[in-house]
């Protein structure tokens, strides 16, 4: 009778389940899990740390809807996984982390790399798992990937012992379950949803905001049907740009500080009111604002701020409802009111204020005038990762998004060192578009050995590093008796890294070399790193509130 391996079995029912990426960094005893990967038909890339090949996993599973896979090895393995275990918990991101872990029969005896991994997983995951045999391995995968995308998504452990791998079963014995479905798209109580549309008729200075939530719903059609037909005024979160596209004309963006100061009505349709959305709360939201909210997780409802109206359900299925009562009883706010002509003044004045620094051609140069050129070359459908304090805020306001799940960042866990883990699963799953990283230096110094991977791999995403010498800036010479915690070597050549592996870099360091090396990087069929010099001193123009509400 024949018979299989459990790394078959893995990978068997990790692809019977959909699931259709893997990236991770092999070794006893999982690396008969990556071979299996590939023979199944799943791709696999391997990364030079489980750091950065969590955040792609989780970053995967937010592009396709369905989890990405990341491979570790036990105990050391596995721990640098749990950050992109992390990450994707705090952004509701389906993705799986499978450890390998010691033989079963040596547990407690001080294995190899024998550690706590269920219960360093736990507080992370929707779902954990430790299977007890190798035969039962298809249930509990299943089980794995329906709960990362079921209700709230997120991440799941499976702890793999090596002896569960390796060891064979009769064929006949094992029950692979079908697919798991796509998610039900629950729909919120249509009594809701009419009181919702009673509350924004209501209100005199309405706001939406689109948040990551819709973009990762495949909303984006229907809550762009919505929006048009009552014309809102909308916002959206970092990643829940695109979803409408950033220049489309119902767009507050531009004046992002007065429409929360001031809305008295929010619609938060997938989004959240944590530090991103400053809680909802003054300063930076009026007092006794009213909140309809839509969201997937029941448990969100409330948080902060009461809710008037809450519209439980998934986000596509939600905005259809209410384009459906839109339609029963037309309805749309006023284009000319007093809340318009303050939220288009403030765009104007906003906009004025920026416009000199975009077109500043000072050496040494500042965010503005890099992100701008960076703005008009690239092409409509790429996709951006973000990362670095400055260089991803001011870049959130500068560079554009017209389609949706076209923007990884930081998020909510403000993670730093995800961009090249997510600039690689970004051009896995859209090989035809592309894919560009734009990245302070100290966030590419996170993972920037991860550039090998995307050589190898044949990835031509082109990663733009925005060098200011250190985190925040730092000088541009070190007293070697005296080094600030925030200084790196100043000046360095970040793009040479690129070289050792294939790839081609560029070295900038005045407006007039900027335009001519970002468009040989962004054309040319291999990966490349366009390394830019700023002014260390370069910030954010003047604010009116922190970054960071407390």
């Amino acid at each position: 009778m024949a018979t299989i391996d459990g790394a078959t079995i893995i990978a068997r029912s990790l692809r019977q389940q959909g699931v259709e990426y893997m990236f991770g960094v092999v070794g006893v005893p999982v690396i008969p899990i990556a071979f299996a990967a590939q023979r199944e038909g799943i791709k696999y890339f391997g990364f030079r740390n489980e750091q950065a090949a969590s955040y792609a996993a989780g970053a995967a599973g937010y592009l396709t809807g369905r989890p990405g896979v990341c491979l570790a090895v036990s105990g050391p393995g596995m721990v640098h996984g749990i950050a992109g275990l992390a990450n994707a918990w705090s952004n509701c991101w389906p993705m799986i982390l499978i450890g390998g872990a010691n033989d079963s029969y040596q547990n407690g005896r001080g294995a190899f790399q024998e550690a706590p991994q269920v219960e360093a997983a736990r507080p992370f995951s929707k779902y954990v798992a430790r299977p007890e045999s190798t035969a039962r391995l298809p249930f509990y995968i299943e089980q794995a990937v329906r709960s990362t995308i079921y209700g709230r998504p997120g991440a799941a452990y499976l702890d793999l012992p090596g002896d569960i791998i390796g060891a064979q079963v009769e064929e006949d014995l094992l029950r692979f379950p079908p697919p798991c479905p796509e998610p039900p798209r629950t729909f919120a109580d249509p009594e809701a949803v009419q009181r919702a549309l009673a509350a924004l008729r209501s209100a005199a200075r309405p706001l939406v905001i689109v948040g990551k939530g819709a973009a990762y719903a495949r909303a984006e059609s229907e809550v762009r049907a919505f929006i048009e037909a009552a014309q809102l005024p909308y916002l959206a979160s970092p990643m829940g740009k695109g979803v409408l596209p950033d220049d489309h004309p119902l767009s507050v963006a531009p004046a992002r500080s007065y429409a929360l100061q001031n809305a008295d009505l929010v619609l938060l349709l997938g989004a959240r009111l944590n530090w991103i959305m400053h809680f909802g709360l003054p300063p930076r939201w009026a007092e006794g604002v009213r909140v309809i909210q839509a969201d997937i997780a029941p448990e969100e409802i409330g948080t902060n701020v009461p809710t008037e109206v809450a519209l439980v359900g998934d986000l596509r299925a939600v905005a259809g409802q209410l384009n459906g009562a839109l339609q029963v009883s037309p309805w749309q706010y006023p284009a000319e009111t007093t809340w318009w002509t303050g939220l288009r003044g403030k765009i104007e004045a906003n906009r004025q204020a920026t416009e000199a620094m975009l077109n500043d051609d000072t050496v040494p140069m500042g965010y503005y005038r890099v992100l701008r050129e960076i703005r008009d070359l690239l092409p409509r459908d790429a996709v951006i990762c973000s990362e670095g304090a400055n260089t991803m805020d001011i870049g959130r306001t500068v560079l554009p998004n017209f389609l949706p799940r076209h923007r990884l960042d930081a998020g909510t866990f403000g993670t730093m060192g995800v961009g090249l883990g997510f600039a690689i699963a970004a051009a896995a799953v859209h090989p035809d578009k592309k894919v560009v990283a734009v990245e302070g230096d100290s966030a590419f110094g996170f993972s920037g050995m991860e550039v090998e991977v995307a050589c190898r791999y044949g990835l031509p995403i082109t990663f733009i590093i925005i060098n200011n010498n250190g985190i925040g800036g730092g000088p541009g010479k070190l007293d070697p008796t005296r080094i600030p915690p925030t200084a790196y070597t100043p000046n360095a050549r970040y793009e040479r890294i690129i070289e050792a592996f294939g790839g081609k870099g560029y070295f900038v360091e005045t407006p007039a070399g900027l335009g001519p090396a970002l468009s040989e990087a962004l054309s040319a069929p291999v990966p490349t790193i366009v390394n830019i010099m700023i002014n260390p001193r370069s910030q954010r123009r003047p604010q009116e509130f922190a970054w960071h509400t407390r």
